[in-house]
């Protein structure tokens, strides 16, 4: 899958040279950047579900991008509703689709 990210920016110019650290979501390793959100990894990665709703079962992703929501919420690393938009990715991080209300597991 090609990255969705703005490497050159018309007005910002060219993104920096950044670290590349390796996450492993749902099971397989994804390469993400040095100071990238746990979201926005994602989201250059081409993922739009970070969770499914309790009663539903509907999908849910970034709605507010700046933590006041519960939309983004995954399980990372063993911990349960964790705020991807706010929280930096991590190299060796383990994050998995949280279903519902998400369930503490023991590393």
């Amino acid at each position: 899958m090609t990255s969705r990210r703005i490497d050159d920016h018309p007005i910002l110019g060219a993104s920096p040279n950044c670290r590349e650290v390796t996450i492993t979501v749902d099971g397989s390793p994804l390469l993400a950047r040095d100071g990238d959100t746990i979201a926005s990894a994602l989201i250059a990665a081409g993922w739009t579900a970070f969770r499914h709703t309790e009663k539903r079962h509907e999908p849910r992703g970034v709605f507010c991008a700046i933590g006041k929501c519960t939309d983004c919420v995954m399980t990372v690393n063993g911990v349960p509703n964790v705020r991807t938009c706010i929280a930096l990715v991590e190299d060796g991080m383990r994050v998995e689709t949280q279903e519902g209300l998400g369930t503490w597991r023991v590393p």
